[in-house]
């Protein structure tokens, strides 16, 4: 996916300078910075991602704001319906996000219900304006529910005991949340971001336990270490 990424920006620069290069030898008269320009940034790698990431309705909501945008720039819509429609259609956005991650949440979901069933209650750290700290040292790890809002969550499971897979569900809404997990596990991650994303630092390794990262990531962002 990620060559794939690149060749797609390549592309988009090769264009964008051959455009520039024919307006400088006056072959061409294209208004490259016309009004509303600006909103490509976010366009693009919206567009971008919609091709080269498995999760994709972060992306289709970054379109929507980028041409609702774009339309305004244009003045085919009012800057006064952007606080109007477009922060309530985020959070709404946001809340079935949520609801429909409680009930179709894939295999995280799957495997923090199989817990619970059996009995086996999942840690949670919650932080609101504020951060929280969550460590395990020499415990069995049985999954996790992260939530950061305007504020910091940090999952320290490098002394956590995980025997096999396991899960962890992540909000981060204008927060982050750092997660360090120990040598030799796998992670593998389905979020849904706009204007932010999860980072996955962690290496593959075969035969080896996997902790599945599911979530949602809107103005922040969660790195996993």
């Amino acid at each position: 996916m990620k060559k794939a990424s690149n060749i797609i920006w390549g592309i988009v620069l090769i264009v964008a300078g051959a455009l520039f290069a024919l307006n400088a030898m006056n072959i061409t008269d294209i208004d490259v910075f016309f009004d509303g320009w600006w909103t490509l940034f976010i366009l693009v790698p919206c567009a971008i991602g919609l091709f080269t990431e498995r999760e994709k309705m972060g992306n289709v909501i970054g379109i929507a704001v980028g041409v609702f945008l774009l339309l305004c720039c244009q003045d085919v819509l009012s800057f006064s319906w952007l606080w109007k429609l477009l922060v309530p259609a985020i959070i709404v956005v946001i809340g079935l996000k949520m609801v429909l991650g409680g009930i179709f949440g894939g295999k995280a979901h799957e495997i923090l219900a199989k817990r619970k069933e059996q009995g086996k209650t999942p840690r949670s750290a919650f932080a609101a304006f504020s951060g929280s700290d969550l460590k395990l040292d020499g415990e069995i790890f049985e999954g996790a529910e992260l939530t950061a809002i305007f504020g910091g969550v940090e999952c320290d499971l490098r002394g956590a005991v995980i025997e096999d897979d396991c899960a962890i569900k992540v909000t981060a809404i204008f927060g982050g949340i750092d997660i360090f997990v120990p040598s030799g596990i796998n992670v593998k991650v389905n979020s849904t971001s706009l204007f932010g994303g999860v980072s996955n630092k962690t290496a593959t390794h075969k035969d080896a336990p996997t902790i599945y990262v599911s979530g949602t990531c809107m103005f922040g962002g969660v790195d996993i270490k």
